[in-house]
């Protein structure tokens, strides 16, 4: 019995010494078909300022620009703010709530229907209910100038309704702080 360990040692041995002397062949493996479930989409490409930021900026701004300056409408010899008009005067609000150097100025204008006195007077009322509807969502009066004039700047000048409804208008214009606006949150 005491043999059987010995000779089992001595035939590992001989197994071992023989596995040494000769070089392994590479094993290579097949590459797995590609299939939809373990192919993944690149990662996407990390920011740069090359990238399209400053482009995105800019439509952002551009985006700001137009709801500033979008115009808002009266009816005949009316200078009160049509409930239309209200999403309008909402977004100028937060725009102007979120850039606190940004100043405007309203300018008032009517059809040329009436005297040259009373439609620089209605124009006036109208850019001040403009105001006074921002300042009742936060602005402070002092950031928003108004002026009027009248008949004097026409949008429209067929002379048909179409025509005067286009002109009952008010204007906005950035006269500060549009140079770097930020979206309201």
């Amino acid at each position: 019995m005491r043999e059987r360990p010995t000779l089992l040692s001595l035939a590992l041995l001989i197994l071992a010494a023989g596995a040494c002397g000769k070089k392994a062949e590479p094993v290579v493996l097949p590459e797995p078909a590609p299939t939809e479930t373990t192919t993944a989409p690149p990662p996407a490409p990390t920011p740069t300022p090359t990238d399209n930021t400053a482009e995105r900026e800019a439509a952002i701004r551009a985006a700001l620009m137009a709801d500033i300056t979008a115009m808002v409408h009266f009816d005949y010899d009316q200078a009160s703010i049509k409930p239309e008009d209200m999403a309008i005067l909402d977004r100028k609000a937060a725009i102007l709530n979120a850039n606190p150097a940004l100043r405007i100025r309203i300018s008032g204008h009517a059809d040329e229907r009436g005297s040259d006195e009373y439609n620089l007077v209605l124009g006036n009322n109208r850019a001040l209910a403009a105001k006074r509807y921002l300042e009742g969502k936060g602005v402070s009066g002092s950031r928003v100038e108004i002026t009027s004039f009248g008949e004097e700047r026409p949008l429209d000048t067929t002379g048909t309704e179409q025509g005067w409804s286009r002109n009952r208008r008010d204007e906005f214009e950035i006269i500060a702080g549009g140079d770097r606006l930020v979206a309201p949150r």
